[in-house]
């Protein structure tokens, strides 16, 4: 049994990490900020099936807040961090940027000096698909560079690898960074297409359909970034032995620095989305087709390589399954 920290316990990844580390036997402390730039109800509601659980124990706390970490981390002596808390969003970037300043650079440095500190085992975190900005070969691989963000959001992110490499190759700081593609599910995030997509349908209202519904992308069901994140936090980064300055692989380090893609490795057409979802809800959606919005990237495909490699996982639940999921859960916690 671990004691572990899961930073945005009440957020749709963190609780869902929460119930499966709690249920096989770690003590989990959850902490969130509860901040409103989405439903704070969702996230009560997600926080309340946790605070039911045995060796669950939630603080109230901004990543942000330097003296608030620093006592948590003395308080609760942890032996690994699952920082999951972050300024999430492409478009809201464009108009708030401090707050990815805030939560995503300040809170994140908060949490490497807490494990750098406190001598955290390993230290896990949340990364995205949207640092590969630019790029267009695909699949996306880890060991391409990935220096052209397209959005401020995707910048920090780039960041927090960047910022946790310094801490492995420094103070051997056990560092995995996990670019998620596209996370969809049951107590999902309202601001992402298929919960947007849902309500509007079943409320008659038009969807609005980006770059004419051409956009592809790397849909991954929240079950199989669960599996992925448990699986790497359960095995500690290491070194790369074969790293060299001469050809500097950005994937791994010299020291304790890993970053892996957690995606479908089998990317969908918006397009067959919406038909998916139209299907499950038995009502046909009426389509606003709009150019491609700013920030935004036409694709994503996740090479996996690495992953099965290393923590012999492999997301593979079908995007029919999987909005078949969502599609339940939405009706009986909207009751509609």
């Amino acid at each position: 049994m671990s004691r572990i920290l899961v930073t945005g316990a009440a957020g749709f990844i963190g609780s869902h990490v929460s119930h499966r580390l709690v249920d096989r036997g770690d003590e989990v402390v959850g902490l969130d900020s509860l901040n409103d730039y989405y439903s704070v109800q969702l996230k009560r509601d997600r926080l309340d099936r946790l605070m039911s659980k045995k060796g669950f124990t939630f603080e109230h706390l901004d990543l942000a807040d330097e003296p608030g970490i620093k006592a948590l981390f003395a308080k609760y002596k942890f032996d690994k961090v699952i920082n999951l808390a972050a300024q999430a969003g492409v478009r809201y970037s464009l108009q708030n940027p401090q707050a990815y300043v805030s939560s995503n650079l300040v809170g994140f440095v908060n949490i490497l000096e807490g494990c750098r500190h406190h001598n955290v085992q390993h230290l896990t975190y949340a990364s995205s698909s949207s640092v590969y900005g630019a790029n267009t070969t695909m699949p996306f691989s880890v060991h391409d560079n990935v220096d052209h963000p397209l959005s401020l959001y995707a910048a920090s992110k780039k960041a927090n690898e960047l910022m946790a490499h310094t801490y492995s190759h420094l103070f051997q700081l056990p560092t995995t960074g996990l670019r998620f593609f596209t996370v969809y599910g049951p107590w999902g995030r309202p601001d992402m297409a298929l919960f947007l997509f849902t309500k509007a349908i079943l409320e008659g209202r038009p969807i609005d359909v980006f770059n004419h519904g051409k956009m592809r992308r790397d849909f991954t069901y929240i079950d199989d970034i669960v599996e992925g994140v448990i699986r790497t936090s359960d095995h500690t980064a290491q070194p790369n032995p074969d790293w060299t300055g001469a050809h500097p692989d950005p994937g791994t380090g010299g020291g304790p620095y890993r970053v892996y893609n957690i995606g479908n490795n089998e990317p969908v057409e918006l397009m067959y989305l919406i038909e998916t979802l139209e299907k499950c809800l038995g009502m046909t959606a009426v389509k606003n087709m709009l150019p491609m919005q700013m920030g935004d990237v036409p694709a994503t495909y996740a090479n996996v390589d690495d992953l099965i490699r290393d923590v012999g996982f492999k997301p593979a639940t079908p995007i029919e399954v999987g909005i078949e999921r969502f599609v339940k859960w939405y009706r009986d916690y909207h009751k509609v």
